[in-house]
């Protein structure tokens, strides 16, 4: 399958199968998706909670919107996307630890060029801590994108959300205390056999509405 039938498959699953789970192996896929996700200057501010059985289901339900709870309740799996809020020192330290453990610098200037750099836009992107809050969500929307494109072309269907209460997830999640804000949500698993979204054809704009070649 090429990438544009993989692009005109994959739509916004309303009704999922709760007793088809998606495989281990497919999974941490996915989950490297994520982590391999584009973020500027490196700055990997995403932390993500893994939502896989009954127990934590209840847990995060009291933050769904209402017309979102089914899905969780019978999605596979749900991932949380959460980021650091704020960006700390720390993390800056163990990114650019991380980095030079996988040999990304060829030199100690090198090194210093790329903290430089980074900490630069990192503070370009912190006027406020609601700037550097959305300039982190920003880099999440772009593993969004990687993940749901990833999840149609191996099977997987997915529904992102931005339907919850965010202050209440992070309340039952405790992500204060953690340093961490919650951004969006992400359900993954199998359509139901009743899903009528995914008989619906796909409406988009024509390109010539959209695309102005220079």
């Amino acid at each position: 399958m090429n990438i544009v039938d993989i692009s005109k498959q994959r739509y916004t699953t309303k009704h999922y199968d709760k007793n088809k789970r998606i495989p281990a192996e497919q999974l941490a896929q996915l989950l490297e998706v994520i982590r391999n996700s584009p973020t500027s200057v490196n700055s990997q501010p995403g932390h993500f909670f893994v939502i896989d059985n009954d127990q934590a289901r209840a847990k995060i339900m009291p933050a769904i919107m209402e017309p979102n709870q089914q899905r969780i309740a019978d999605a596979s799996h749900t991932i949380i996307f959460c980021v650091k809020s704020p960006l700390s020192e720390q993390h800056l330290q163990n990114l650019l630890a991380q980095e030079d453990k996988d040999g990304r610098f060829t030199s100690a200037e090198d090194k210093q060029m790329m903290d430089q750099g980074r900490r630069m836009f990192v503070e370009y992107n912190s006027n406020t801590p609601q700037c550097q809050l959305e300039w982190e969500a920003k880099q999440l929307y772009i593993s969004l994108g990687q993940l749901l494109f990833a999840a149609t072309a191996i099977g997987v269907d997915s529904t992102a959300m931005e339907g919850f209460d965010k202050a209440k997830m992070d309340e039952v999640l405790d992500l204060n205390q953690q340093g961490l804000r919650s951004v969006l949500v992400v359900t993954l698993g199998y359509r139901s056999a009743d899903d009528s979204n995914a008989s619906r054809p796909k409406s988009r704009l024509p390109k010539e509405q959209i695309f102005t070649q220079l």
